[in-house]
């Protein structure tokens, strides 16, 4: 049996198709919503590749003699055609993707080397309109991809830089991101408890700003929230940083009991001087559960079936497997049905032989 590296896999039938129909269900959905494919490559010099260089597979180029690396995130390559190639084009941008990323190391969340990543980056702005469509892209994008009971929890990534611009935060924030109360300076405490659903943990981070530092983005996150599609659980935690590296004012993750760990993120960032919102989605999680796995309805057609008849089949929904010899079998053609007397015939009711 052929090994492969630690982290990486092949994908099956129906493990394959159902892929192929995630990516297609979310793109659809974003494609709704004005978004344009872009397709950047697989692998680009490392010094074009923006964010993440820790995480890179890197290789020597043979041709040029650069260094290259294997794409770990897509998001920065949107952000390279939209300020580059894109340039010229009147903002905001929209635009969508996906493709497989390469780690160069796994986690213990998550095992996998290489996952198929889809998303939209909106790149021009990052105020309360950016964030309230692309989240709700995203929301909606997974719900047609099959998930359901979403919880999208928002976080604010630049927050403690907002309260204390003038401070040494770097403490504050390492203890804050270890939910360390009991020596989380005092003034800072209330961010802890904070937590929690969004109407909650809006009306907690209000009594806590008394000098009026977060009026206006308590008062946009309450216009978001309430634009946002319903039937979903939002919640807020202040002071998540933890993979929002990048992201500044407002960052967000996406779950479901459907699939084990995050199955989304995204947020505002910067792309030199533009500001842009974003959102990631990953399929392979939403693969693991069995979302997107097609219904089979594969039709054997014996030796002799009529090509006209099998292309009106086919044009009907269904997938039509032709007989390869006397001795091949609907059975091992993995067929739920077989034509007989002109007609689709479920494999239990056909008389056996």
């Amino acid at each position: 049996m052929t090994l492969l590296p630690t982290g990486f896999r092949d994908r099956l039938p129906p493990e394959a198709d159902a892929s192929a129909r995630l990516v297609r269900a979310i793109l659809d959905t974003v494609a709704g919503y004005g978004y344009e494919r872009v397709q950047p490559p697989l692998a680009e010099f490392e010094a074009t590749l923006a964010g993440g260089k820790a995480n890179l597979l890197r290789f020597v180029d043979p041709v040029s003699g650069e260094m290259m690396a294997v794409r770990s995130d897509i998001t920065g390559q949107v952000g390279r055609i939209a300020t580059s190639r894109m340039g010229h084009h009147p903002r905001p941008v929209r635009l969508s993707y996906g493709g497989p990323v390469v780690k160069l190391k796994a986690t213990q969340l998550r095992p996998e080397r290489e996952m198929m990543q889809v998303g939209a980056e909106l790149i021009g702005s990052d105020e309360v309109f950016a964030a309230t469509e692309i989240m709700t892209v995203a929301v909606e994008a997974l719900q047609a991809a099959g998930v359901k009971d979403i919880t999208l929890d928002l976080t604010l990534p630049d927050l403690i830089d907002t309260l204390a611009p003038d401070g040494d935060v770097a403490e504050i924030k390492a203890r804050l991101d270890a939910k360390d109360a009991a020596n989380v300076p005092a003034a800072f405490a209330p961010l802890i408890a904070a937590a929690g659903p969004v109407a909650d943990a809006l009306d907690r981070l209000r009594t806590f700003d008394t000098a009026g530092l977060l009026t206006q983005r308590l008062a946009d996150l309450e216009a978001i929230v309430a634009a946002l599609p319903q039937g979903i659980t939002v919640t807020l935690d202040p002071t998540e940083r933890h993979g929002f590296e990048y992201q500044t004012w407002l960052g967000f993750s996406l779950f479901s009991p459907q699939a084990s760990g995050e199955i989304g993120r995204g947020g505002a960032y910067r792309i030199g001087n533009e500001a842009a919102f974003g959102f990631s989605a990953y399929v392979d999680p939403l693969i693991d559960a069995g979302l997107g796995w097609p219904e089979r309805r594969r039709l054997f057609l014996p030796e002799g079936s009529m090509a006209a008849k099998a292309a009106k089949l086919r044009a009907e929904g269904w997938v039509t497997v032709a007989q390869f010899g006397p001795d091949d079998t609907a059975q091992a053609q993995l067929c739920t049905h077989v034509l007989s007397n002109g007609q689709p015939v479920a494999l239990e009711d056909m008389p056996s032989s």
